[in-house]
C-alpha cells in the first residue's frame, strides 16, 4: 500500500482465505473410428446415449472403438472423445473433400449448396430441400405440414420496402439410414432469410447460411442454388422495393460421394490423441485406446508418453486381442507384450479381452479391457476417493463382461503380477474383476500401486494450482506462512479421508536460503507418507489342546 502524506484513515483488505482447490480425477480420453461426428476435435460426453448422438451408432467396423468408449461410460460420466482423421471423405453435392470440423470448414474453399456437417456414408441418406416463397413452389412443398405458414417477407426486409426473402428448409432422411424410415424429417428451418444482414427479433443473423452453419447437426452450407440469384445480397446493397429472386419449384440437393474409412492407422489415432497431450490446456485424467494390432505396441507407447510428460493422468493399456482369444498360452504372450513397455508409474496393463455384447448389432465382441479399467478408476473416485484402489471384489467389478478370453489360474497370476500385469479373473458367486493393482513401474517402490500415484497426482495438481498465487510475491516469512497454511488443512483433510497416514510441509529458511531467493525461487519440501493397499493377507489358523489359555501363546 503507499505511504499516506497527511492524516488520515486508510482502510485496506487482505484476503488471507484461500484454499487448495478441488481438482478433477475422472475425466477419461479416448480416440477412435466412428461413423459420424467432428474429426480430430475434442468433444465431451456423459453417457453412452450421448456418444450415440454425436457420433453414431457403430457397425461391423465401428463397433471396436465406440463399445470401447462406451464400457468406460458404465463408470463414468466424462470422457472426452476424439475421432480420428483417416480416408473419409464427405457426402455433398459438390466436390467430395474431407471436412474435419467448424474450423476446418471455415478454411476450406466449397463448390456446391450443402455438404454433409461430417464424412461417413450416413451422409449419402441426407437431401436438403428449400421452398422459396413462391405460390407454386409452396403448393409442391412435401414437407408444408412442418411448417406455420408459407414463407414470404421477413420484418427484416418489409422495412426496407423489400419482398419474397424468406425461405424454408428442410434436411432429409432419404433412404431411411438414420431413422429406418425413408423420407423421415431430420430438421426443420422456417423463415429464413436469403438477406446477409437479416437479423431476427433477438438480434441475431437470419441469414439462412448463418442458420445453417452454427444449427444443423447434419450440413454445412457451401452455395447458393442457382434460382436464388439474389441470395447473399443485403438489404443495404439493394435498391428499395426490391423483390429477391425465387424460382418457382423447391430446391432439392441430394447429398453423395461421402466415404467412410473406418480403419485408422496406429498413427492416424496417435495424430487425434496429440489433441489430448496438452496439460495446461486440456484437463484430462483417465486415457486408454483400442489395443494395437497384433504383434505391436504403437498406441500403448503413445498414451504411456502422453501420460509421462502431462504427470497428471494415467494410461491404462490392454495387449492385442490376438495375444489372449484363442490361443494355447496366452499368460506367456501377454507377459512378453507388456516386457515391451517402459517402466512407469503413469501407465498400467491388463491381462486379457474381454467378451462383451454389441446390442447395436445383436452380437458379442471381442474387446480390449482398457476402458473399463479406467472406468473403474472413474468409479472408485466417486464411491470413495482417487487414492483408493480400484481392483478387488469391493471397486473392481467388470460390468457387461460375458466371459473372459482367459481366466489366469494362481500359477498364472503370480507371473503376471511379477511381470507387471494387473489379472482379470472371474472367481465363482463373485463376479468377474479386476485382480490387481500394479502400475508399469518395474522397481520396488510406492508408486508401483495405481492408488499411491493417483494420490500423488491429485495432490500435486491441487498443491500447484494452489502454489501459481504464490508467484510475484516476496519471499519472506510471511509468504512461507501463509502458504504452509495454505496446505496444512488441505493435507489433514486427505489424511482424514485415510490417503496419507502423515505428512509434514517444510517451507522455512532452512529451504529457502539467501541463495534461494536472490535467484527468485521459492522452494516446498512436502513429505507424504502414503496408504498402502494390502496385496497379501496371511491367515494363520493355530489348533491348541483344550487346556491352554490363549494368553500363554499368544498374549494380549
Amino acid at each position: 500500500m503507499a505511504f499516506q502524506v497527511s492524516p488520515g484513515v486508510q482502510v485496506n483488505e487482505i484476503d488471507a482465505s484461500g484454499v487448495v482447490p478441488a481438482v478433477s480425477t475422472s475425466i477419461g480420453g479416448f480416440v477412435g473410428s466412428f461413423n459420424w461426428g467432428p474429426v480430430e476435435e475434442i468433444r465431451t460426453v456423459g453417457s453412452e446415449t450421448e456418444l450415440a448422438s454425436i457420433f453414431g451408432t457403430p457397425d461391423s467396423y465401428t463397433y471396436k472403438y465406440f463399445l470401447t468408449a462406451a464400457s468406460f461410460l458404465k463408470y463414468g460420466n466424462a470422457l472426452k472423445v476424439v475421432r480420428a482423421a483417416s480416408g473419409h471423405l464427405n457426402a455433398t453435392d459438390g466436390t467430395a473433400k474431407l471436412v474435419k470440423n467448424d474450423g476446418h470448414y471455415e478454411s476450406l474453399s466449397h463448390d456446391g449448396t450443402f455438404i454433409a456437417k461430417h464424412p461417413g456414408i450416413l451422409g449419402n441418406a441426407i437431401d436438403v430441400q428449400i421452398c422459396p416463397a413462391n405460390a407454386t413452389a409452396w403448393s409442391a412443398f412435401t414437407h408444408a405440414g412442418s411448417y406455420d405458414a408459407a414463407p414470404g417477407t421477413s420484418a427484416s426486409a418489409a422495412v426496407g420496402g423489400h419482398t419474397n426473402d424468406e425461405l424454408h428448409i428442410a434436411i432429409i432422411d432419404r433412404t431411411g439410414a438414420w431413422t429406418g424410415t425413408a423420407g423421415t424429417v431430420l430438421e426443420t428451418f422456417q423463415f429464413v432469410s436469403q438477406a446477409s444482414d437479416s437479423k431476427k427479433p433477438d438480434g441475431t443473423s437470419n441469414y439462412y447460411k448463418d442458420v445453417i452453419n452454427t444449427s444443423s447437426r447434419y450440413v454445412y452450407w457451401t452455395g447458393h442454388q442457382s434460382a436464388l440469384t439474389d441470395a447473399g445480397e443485403s438489404f443495404a446493397s439493394q435498391s428499395s422495393a426490391t423483390a429477391y429472386a425465387t424460382g418457382t419449384s423447391v430446391l432439392t440437393s441430394v447429398m453423395a460421394a461421402g466415404v467412410d474409412d473406418n480403419a485408422p492407422t496406429a498413427g492416424e489415432i496417435n495424430i487425434a490423441f496429440d489433441l489430448l497431450a496438452d496439460a495446461e490446456t486440456v484437463d484430462v485424467n483417465l486415457l486408454f485406446a483400442y489395443p494395437d494390432a497384433n504383434g505391436a505396441k504403437t498406441i500403448a507407447d503413445k498414451l504411456i508418453t502422453i501420460c509421462n510428460a502431462r504427470k497428471d493422468c494415467m494410461a491404462f493399456v490392454s495387449p492385442p486381442i490376438e495375444d489372449s482369444v484363442g490361443i494355447s498360452t496366452p499368460a506367456a504372450t501377454v507377459k512378453a507384450w507388456v516386457d515391451g513397455l517402459a517402466s512407469t508409474s503413469y501407465a498400467s496393463a491388463d491381462s486379457g479381452a474381454v467378451y462383451v455384447y454389441d446390442k447395436y448389432n445383436d452380437a458379442y465382441r471381442w474387446l480390449g479391457a482398457s476402458g473399463l479399467c479406467a472406468g473403474l478408476c472413474a468409479n472408485t473416485d466417486n464411491v470413495a476417493d482417487a487414492w483408493f484402489s480400484p481392483a478387488g471384489t469391493t471397486r473392481g467389478q467388470l460390468f457387461g463382461v460375458a466371459k473372459l478370453a482367459y481366466n489366469p489360474k494362481k500359477a498364472d497370476r503370480d507371473m503376471l503380477y511379477k511381470a507387471r500385469v494387473n489379472p482379470l479373473v472371474s472367481f465363482p458367486g463373485q463376479g468377474t474383476m479386476l485382480f490387481g493393482d500394479k502400475t508399469l513401474l518395474s522397481k520396488p517402490s510406492a508408486f508401483d500401486r495405481i492408488n499411491v500415484r493417483r494420490l500423488f497426482i491429485v495432490i500435486e495438481k491441487a498443491i500447484s494450482t494452489a502454489a501459481k498465487g504464490q508467484l510475484f510475491e516476496f519471499n519472506d516469512e510471511f509468504t512461507r506462512a501463509q502458504f504452509r497454511n495454505l496446505l496444512e488443512p488441505f493435507l489433514r483433510d486427505v489424511k482424514g479421508r485415510r490417503g496419507v497416514t502423515d505428512f509434514r510441509v517444510v517451507c522455512d529458511t532452512t529451504n529457502n536460503t539467501g541463495q534461494v531467493i536472490d535467484a527468485n525461487r521459492f522452494v516446498a519440501d512436502i513429505f507424504i507418507k502414503p496408504s498402502r493397499s494390502i496385496n497379501f493377507i496371511s491367515l494363520n489358523f493355530i489348533a491348541t489342546r483344550t487346556g491352554v489359555d490363549f494368553s500363554e501363546i499368544a498374549g494380549s
